[in-house]
């Protein structure tokens, strides 16, 4: 049985965590089910969360779609690339030399440790797996906690620039907030919540937008505990409101379901 990874959060007062169980539940409400990550299997995920370093989705996209239409979007079919084609291939998404190479490392990686099985490798324990991708080159707590949580179903949470930038203008964490703390946190305080109990696909905003929401893929309609699925959805949730309302210069807030929790609104 996978558990999540946890630690005791000394720091983090219980009105802390209901601020962020709030903020759960009040995207969700205001969005729905995100079907958050697109895609079609695990290793679809696996290539997507390397190739999204630095750059947009929408770039990630069109590398996808290329490796989609050579057929070359399996293990195998990274495995039996040559690195200059593959670097072509995904070139739309930026730093194609190097990305093209850290693919290869992490199929290196799957065949020499896990003789090429996803089952045998997100078989292992969340911590130990999350130390052994972080050894990875190019892999850092971002993309290893969005291949454990969205490729493997363990139960981490992924926080990325969104995350950050929205807790620190609700004023929840400081500046000097490192990502295992930020990560602890939100593990620590949705750990016992719920998923919503109005239907899946049921929310939908007065204002028209779904968040980051997108059709429903293989992967997003997965089986998975409640837990992995409240972290998935919170992300998900988190990028929606980053990408929308609380944007790096001109953040709109007066249009955000979160408005009414920021300091000078309360």
């Amino acid at each position: 049985m996978v558990t999540p990874v946890l630690q005791p959060a000394h720091a983090m007062s219980e009105t802390t965590h209901d601020a962020v169980r709030a903020y759960y539940h009040t995207l969700f409400s205001a969005w729905g089910r995100q079907h958050w990550w697109p895609a079609q299997s695990p290793f679809e995920v696996i290539v997507g969360a390397y190739l999204t370093q630095n750059t947009s989705w929408t770039n990630v996209e069109k590398a996808l779609g290329n490796l989609r239409k050579a057929r070359l979007l399996t293990i195998r079919g990274i495995r039996r690339t040559p690195q200059p084609k593959l670097e072509q291939l995904i070139r739309p998404a930026g730093y194609f030399r190097q990305k093209a190479q850290r693919l290869k490392t992490f199929v290196s990686f799957l065949d020499e440790r896990y003789s090429g099985s996803f089952a045998r490798m997100f078989a292992r324990p969340t911590a130990e797996l999350r130390d052994e991708l972080l050894a990875l080159n190019g892999v850092g707590p971002e993309t290893a906690d969005s291949i454990l949580l969205y490729a493997g179903n363990h139960p981490v949470f992924v926080v990325d620039a969104y995350t950050r930038r929205i807790l620190e203008r609700h004023e929840i964490v400081s500046s000097s907030a490192d990502y295992e703390e930020l990560r602890l946190l939100i593990e620590s305080a949705l750990s016992e919540a719920a998923p919503p109990k109005r239907s899946w696909d049921g929310a939908r905003a007065s204002t028209g937008s779904r968040g980051s929401s997108h059709p429903p893929s293989a992967v997003s309609e997965a089986a998975r505990s409640p837990l992995v699925q409240v972290f998935n959805e919170m992300h998900g949730l988190i990028v929606g409101v980053g990408k929308t309302y609380c944007l790096k210069s001109q953040p709109q807030c007066e249009q955000c379901p979160l408005q009414k929790f920021l300091p000078e609104a309360k």
